[in-house]
């Protein structure tokens, strides 16, 4: 399958961008209105997130979001062939964001940087390792499949992101701590319950990995949120904002819910952009923690 696929997703990654969204608008009619892939997953999580909403607004914001789920799934096809000029003019680093991170760098002070399935995180990691002076590492799951896993790699790495897989976060990142690095944490995924830090997102409990928490504290490097809002189609702007500056000061849980409650406040403000189609709210609270 993979052998089949490949030259495909190739022959998708050099089509020329006005022609490559009209194949992203024929996948959207396709998933949305054929297949109806996980409608009754989005459309729960909406009503849950937003029970203020009338239904005509909820499926609003499901096309909305149908449309940029498309949108992004293709766009991490494009960072094969995609070039160095191309990548940086369609997701851009705000002045302010720059300026944030030449600080760090200017002081010598690698930093966790923490975001969620916001916008195109994907093409974040290559702007970052194309125009700022950190070397970055970015947390992830390996995929199962090698191949495509290697595939995965292939895209993530090309401008030079290092990536880490998340059982060795820490043991990697001490490794690198004679660096100047940055450490990007994806961290809205779904934790074991028992073993979360839970609070209310989203009008929901909703657990949370409070890894990239211990971590900070445990390193003591300055914690950045980093936002990547879509301006318009295919183009994004990478925004930034220090939580902490020294993380190894901070009690139990401030780090997880500082950047729980920046990430839902995005959400609120650009709802079509989040990652609504993934069952994040499958598990419920154990009773010893309420």
């Amino acid at each position: 399958m993979y052998y089949i696929l490949l030259p495909f997703i190739y022959l998708l990654s050099w089509i020329p961008f006005p022609l490559f969204y009209g194949v992203s608008d024929l996948m959207f009619v396709m998933i949305y209105y054929v297949f109806g892939y996980r409608k009754k997953v989005v459309g729960q999580n909406l009503r849950n997130a937003f029970p203020e909403r009338s239904e005509k607004e909820i499926r609003a914001i499901m096309r909305r979001f149908y449309r940029s789920f498309c949108d992004v799934l293709l766009e991490t096809f494009k960072t094969l062939t995609i070039s160095e000029r191309s990548a940086i003019k369609r997701c851009k680093l705000t002045p302010e964001a720059l300026l944030l991170f030449n600080r760090y760098a200017d002081e010598n002070k690698s930093i966790i940087i923490v975001m969620g399935h916001f916008g195109n995180w994907e093409w974040a990691g290559n702007t970052f390792s194309l125009q700022c002076r950190h070397h970055l590492y970015v947390v992830y799951h390996p995929l199962s499949n090698k191949h495509f896993n290697g595939l995965i790699y292939r895209m993530r790495t090309r401008f030079g992101t290092g990536l880490i897989a998340m059982k060795d976060t820490f043991r990697e990142m001490v490794q690198h701590k004679a660096e100047l690095d940055a450490t990007a944490f994806i961290a809205d995924q779904t934790p074991a319950p028992d073993s979360a830090f839970w609070l209310t997102f989203l009008n929901q409990d909703t657990p949370v990995f409070q890894g990239t928490e211990k971590i900070a504290r445990k390193m003591n490097y300055p914690v950045v949120y980093a936002r990547v809002e879509r301006v318009k189609r295919g183009y994004y702007e990478i925004s930034a904002e220090t939580l902490f500056d020294e993380p190894g000061r901070t009690t139990d849980g401030e780090i997880t819910a500082a950047h729980t409650r920046a990430l839902e406040k995005d959400i609120q403000r650009q709802p079509e952009s989040w990652l609504w189609s993934h069952r994040r709210w499958k598990h419920k609270r154990p009773e010893i923690t309420k």
